[in-house]
């Protein structure tokens, strides 16, 4: 057996079954032969966002798992990782490596030393014995510790040498979980109990963690409001009373005035990271209670009073039990769910215009309101695009169940919207599949629509065709008027179609509703669905962070 076969054979040991890709790795065909699934994109910055998409729908259970070539397919993925590494979502990546007398020779390009900025960790197969032991280190990586691409470099010359017998006995690493101590969590209850305006500031590291029962729980017995941040956005369903909603750069009204107003925040599963795509715990704060899987967040970009460090889930169990030992299994009740309730009856009325709008070209926000109206929440799977999409739809959209949205972007990608829902309908073919995003984004990746419709992997794309970039409708004015550097046209819904897909024209407001229903209808029928609205420039943003 040649290394590239033990490598397939170690990812079906691991429970591997799907592997995105583009040619061409050896790996691809030794992944088949073991029964992985092998699936194509048109290129690898698509494969590795879908991988991500994956990993994000399975909860560290399963890992996405990419592969390309080395040279130009290395070169080609610097997006993809840096976004899983932004968002902290662990991904196997697999890329060719020169031979490896020339690995040093310029020009040629290193995986492991040219990522380093941007993967969790790196290593590079030197020696075929070395195969076992450095694929058990990138799994341990995968499972343990705060998430991020881990990336094995398989230099072509070795990976070809056959493997010694003695070599070949692969071992599984464990999952590893810790959890702050007794006094930290009494502490930080205390705290919670005593304070007058806390809230509960909930991240990515919820879901990771498959803790958003325990969320649940934590909420209701304390009776603290929930906000979530865009990356754990589902952590929580925001058709509860103690639902704050979710904040990218705009936020919630609720969510506005209780991270203004609050006295005490407990941050959980968050990295609490200052970014411009993210709202801030701003300062003045009595307490602030910080917990995270990764000790380095803690004071990383805010001041925390109580640290604790450890599993969102194991974190969450030891805060409860100390609640109902410090006030009993009853819980409490503050009287805060009807000043929520209030101040989100006083926002939705603020922006029902809006979201009722008659405007044609249609308002964006009439576009997620009839989103809204006619999916299935708890069976859909959605998502946005950056910019313009990012900001309108974070608030906006009622997210219910764990992944039924997966908010992203502390790098911002343009385009990551269609591979990551590839990515999520690979996890989850039972799920309904929506992307919402602007045609700027689209000229990104819009060609994996097409590997979509290939691959039997059908999602919808909700596309704002507003002829130009929304976002900056005003940054650029001189260039914009002398040579239109804003300007972009086309016909998606057309493009679509040939691509295999199917495209829908849009054009007035009493159209979107039923063209997502024919959308859900046409992928249950395994058709991925493009559907083309003519929208406006809107620029308004809700409780925007400039």
């Amino acid at each position: 057996m040649n290394g590239t076969e033990f490598i397939a054979q170690i990812l079906k040991q691991e429970g591997v079954n799907e592997m995105t890709c583009f040619p061409s790795n050896a790996l691809i065909e030794a992944a088949a032969k073991e029964g992985i699934r092998p699936v194509m994109f048109r290129h690898e910055r698509g494969a590795i966002m879908a991988a991500d998409g994956y990993s994000r729908m399975n909860d560290g259970q399963k890992f996405g798992v990419v592969a390309m070539q080395h040279a130009a397919g290395a070169e080609n993925s610097m997006g993809g990782l840096s976004q899983a590494f932004g968002d902290n979502v662990p991904i196997l990546v697999l890329p060719g490596g020169y031979p490896l007398a020339e690995r040093q020779v310029r020009p040629n390009f290193s995986a492991t030393e040219n990522w380093k900025g941007v993967v969790k960790s790196a290593e590079s197969i030197d020696s075929p014995s070395q195969i076992k032991d450095v694929m058990r280190r990138a799994f341990h990586a995968l499972r343990n510790g705060n998430g991020g691409p881990v990336v094995v470099e398989m230099t072509l010359d070795i990976c070809a040498m056959e493997v010694p017998e003695d070599a070949l006995g692969y071992s599984s690493p464990v999952v590893s979980k810790s959890v702050p101590s007794k006094t930290d969590i009494q502490d930080a209850v205390k705290a919670l109990l005593s304070a007058s305006r806390p809230m509960i500031w909930a991240g990515a590291g919820v879901l990771a963690a498959g803790a958003t029962v325990e969320l649940a729980e934590f909420a209701e017995l304390t009776d603290i409001p929930v906000f979530t941040t865009m990356e754990g956005k589902s952590a929580y369903d925001e058709r509860l009373p103690l639902s704050l909603g979710a904040g990218s750069g705009a936020t919630t009204g609720p969510a506005y005035e209780w991270i203004s107003g609050s006295d005490v925040v407990i941050g959980l599963g968050s990295s609490l990271t200052a970014n411009g795509y993210t709202q801030r715990v701003p300062e003045g704060k009595s307490s602030v209670i910080h917990n995270t899987i990764n000790p380095d967040d803690i004071n990383k970009s805010f001041p925390s009073d109580i640290g604790l460090v450890g599993d969102a889930k194991l974190t969450l169990a030891a805060l409860i039990e100390e609640v109902k030992a410090q006030i009993g299994e009853g819980g409490r009740d503050t009287g805060v769910q009807a000043l929520i309730a209030d101040s989100k009856a006083k926002w939705m009325a603020e922006w029902a215009p809006l979201l009722n709008s008659d405007e044609n070209p249609l308002n964006p926000y009439r576009v997620i309101h009839e989103i809204n109206k006619n999916l299935d929440h708890d069976n859909s799977v959605v998502t946005h695009d950056a910019g313009g999409p990012r900001d309108s739809m974070v608030p906006f959209y009622v997210a219910t169940t764990p992944h039924s949205y997966i908010g992203w972007g502390k790098t911002t990608h343009l385009g990551f919207g269609i591979p990551l829902m590839i990515g999520a309908k690979l996890a989850d073919p039972s799920k309904f599949c929506l992307n919402y995003m602007g045609d700027g984004a689209w000229g990104m990746s819009g060609t994996d629509t097409a590997s979509a419709a290939k691959m039997g992997l059908p999602i919808t794309t909700v596309l704002l065709n507003n002829g130009g970039m929304a976002t900056y409708p005003g940054g650029f004015p001189t260039a914009q008027d002398r040579y239109s550097v804003s300007h972009m046209e086309g016909d998606y819904a057309m493009i679509t179609e040939g691509m295999g897909g199917v495209g829908i024209h849009v054009s007035s407001p009493e159209e979107m509703g039923g063209a997502i229903l024919k959308a859900r209808q046409l992928n249950d029928e395994g058709r991925t669905v493009l559907i083309d609205v003519k929208s406006n420039f809107e620029s308004r943003k809700s409780y925007h962070r400039r």
